[in-house]
C-alpha cells in the first residue's frame, strides 16, 4: 500500500508546486490556501509511505514525481520550453523513478 500512497503524495506535490505559480508569491488568498493544503496532504501521504519504504527511496520518488509532473505541466500551462533536451532529461527522471520502484520490491 505504500507505493500508491507515495504516488498520491507525488501528485499533491505537483499540485502545490503549480499552485505556487497561481498564488502570485502567496499574495492571492484562494490559490495560497489550496497550495498550503496540497503541501500538507503531500507530506502526510509521504510520511505514511515511509512507514514501509526506505526514506531515501520514498523521498527520491516523491521529488521525482513532483519534478516530472511540474516540469510537464509547466510546458503545457505556462508555455515553458519543450526542447528535446528538456524532455529527454525529464525522461531520465522517469527512468530513475521506475528503477527505484523495481529495485525496492514494488508491486
Amino acid at each position: 500500500m505504500s507505493w500508491p500512497l507515495l504516488f498520491v503524495a507525488g501528485c499533491f506535490e505537483i499540485a502545490w508546486a503549480i499552485g505556487l505559480a497561481y498564488s502570485d508569491g502567496l499574495s492571492r488568498p484562494v490559490p495560497t490556501l489550496v497550495t498550503g493544503v496540497a503541501m500538507l496532504v503531500s507530506v502526510v501521504f509521504l510520511a505514511r509511505a515511509v512507514e514501509e519504504l526506505p526514506v531515501g527511496t520514498a523521498y527520491a520518488v516523491w521529488t521525482g514525481i513532483g519534478a516530472v509532473g511540474t516540469a510537464s505541466l509547466g510546458i503545457v500551462l505556462f508555455d515553458e520550453p519543450a526542447t528535446l533536451a528538456r524532455i529527454g532529461f525529464i525522461g531520465l527522471i522517469v527512468v530513475g523513478i521506475v528503477g527505484l520502484h523495481l529495485v525496492s520490491g514494488g508491486p
